[in-house]
C-alpha cells in the first residue's frame, strides 16, 4: 500500500492543478464572451443613435485587478496554443480555438495521464 501512496497523491494532485487550470480558462472565456457581447451591445446603441462613443475604448482601461490577472493566467496557459492560430485576425476564433485546445489538453490529457498513472501502480 506503501507504493500505491505516492503516486495516488500525484495523481490527485494532478487532477486538482488540471481542474484549476481549466476553470481558469473557461472563467477568461466567460469574461472575453461578456466583454465582446457588451462592447458590441454598445457600439450598435451609438450606431443606432446616429453617433459613436469612445466609451468602449475607455471600459476596457478599466478592467479590475481579478480580471487582469485572469486574462494573465489565461494568456500564459494558452500560449503554446497560439501557433495554431497564428494566422487569424478574428478574436473570437483566436480564443475559441485557444480555449478548446486548451481543455483538451489540460481537460483530456491530463485526465488520461492520470488514469494511467493509477493503473500502472
Amino acid at each position: 500500500m506503501t507504493s500505491s501512496g505516492p503516486s495516488s497523491s500525484l495523481a490527485g494532485l494532478l487532477l486538482l492543478a488540471s481542474r484549476i487550470v481549466c476553470l481558469i480558462v473557461i472563467a477568461s472565456f466567460v469574461v472575453f464572451v461578456v466583454n465582446q457581447t457588451s462592447s458590441a451591445s454598445t457600439h450598435q446603441q451609438n450606431e443606432l443613435n446616429g453617433g459613436s462613443s469612445p466609451a468602449p475604448a475607455s471600459s476596457a482601461k478599466h478592467e479590475s485587478t481579478v480580471h487582469r490577472t485572469l486574462d494573465e493566467a489565461s494568456d500564459a496557459l494558452t500560449s503554446p496554443f497560439a501557433g495554431v492560430v497564428s494566422g487569424s485576425h478574428s478574436q473570437w476564433t483566436i480564443h475559441i480555438v485557444r480555449t478548446v485546445l486548451a481543455l483538451l489538453v489540460y481537460g483530456l490529457g491530463v485526465a488520461f495521464l492520470v488514469r494511467f498513472i493509477r493503473v500502472r501502480v
